[in-house]
This record gives structure tokens, C-alpha cells and sequence, in this order.
């Protein structure tokens, strides 16, 4: 099994910061490294893959698990979650060397964009964050 972290990162107008990564929507996490906290794994994992500087760590909304296939073998990822906060005007610089192709703020409204291709477990993150998702 491996421990991660992850951030649902709204801005002043509740807009959630979303990133396209291997052509699926996804939120910004990373696997913990020896010694870190969840806490400190998702701070570092959202400023590593968005590029966003100015970051307030909020709450703890919940843990989800996946299971995904490397080199043959079979893992389980289990992340933990955690609302945060970051102003809008920062510049957004997308982790190419991770995949990620583009980083976009979107408001509740533009969710059926995200919903149509994204994970389960992220849907599950938007709805401990208190999101309408049907």
C-alpha cells in the first residue's frame, strides 16, 4: 500500500483548481515521503504539480483508496484529503515532467465538464467538500 496526500484547492470566488493529466481530470496528490505527514505530503504535492506559492491548508475531508497496476504488480493508494485555499491571481505552472498538461479554475457550474472524465474517488472528494455532484 502506498500513503498519499492531496488537495482540493479553492480560491476567493469557490472556484476548485483542476488539472488534465494523461487526458483525465484529476486533483493535484503524491505519494508521502519517509517521515512526512499527510498534512505536509499534500501541501508539498499541490505546490509541486500547480506551481501555486501561496497555499492555506484548511481541513481534512476524507481518505480514499484505488488500486492501479505498475511494472505487474497490483497497488493500493490511499490518500488523504485535505481542503485548502489559494488566491486566484497566482500564476499556474503545470508539472509537464508529471503529465500534467493543463491547470484550470472551475466554478461548481463547470463541474459536468470534470464529471464526464475524471475518477471516482475525485467526484468522492468534491462531495466531502460539500460540492453537488449528481
Amino acid at each position: 500500500m502506498i500513503r498519499a496526500g492531496g488537495g482540493l484547492v479553492e480560491n476567493e470566488r469557490g472556484e476548485v483548481l483542476f488539472m488534465f493529466r494523461r487526458n483525465t481530470w484529476d486533483l493535484p496528490k503524491g505519494k508521502l515521503d519517509e517521515g512526512e505527514s499527510p498534512e505536509a505530503c499534500a501541501l508539498r504535492e499541490v505546490k509541486e504539480e500547480t506551481g501555486i506559492v501561496h497555499l492555506e491548508l484548511k481541513e481534512f475531508l476524507l481518505v480514499t483508496q484505488h488500486t492501479y497496476e505498475e511494472k505487474g504488480r497490483i497497488i493500493l493508494k490511499e490518500t488523504h484529503w485535505y481542503r485548502m485555499r489559494a488566491p486566484r491571481d497566482q500564476a499556474l505552472v503545470p508539472q509537464l515532467e508529471e503529465d500534467i498538461t493543463q491547470l484550470k479554475w472551475i466554478g461548481e457550474t463547470g463541474f459536468g465538464e470534470v464529471k464526464q472524465n475524471t475518477f471516482p474517488t475525485i467526484l468522492d472528494v468534491l462531495r466531502a467538500a460539500g460540492f453537488k455532484i449528481s
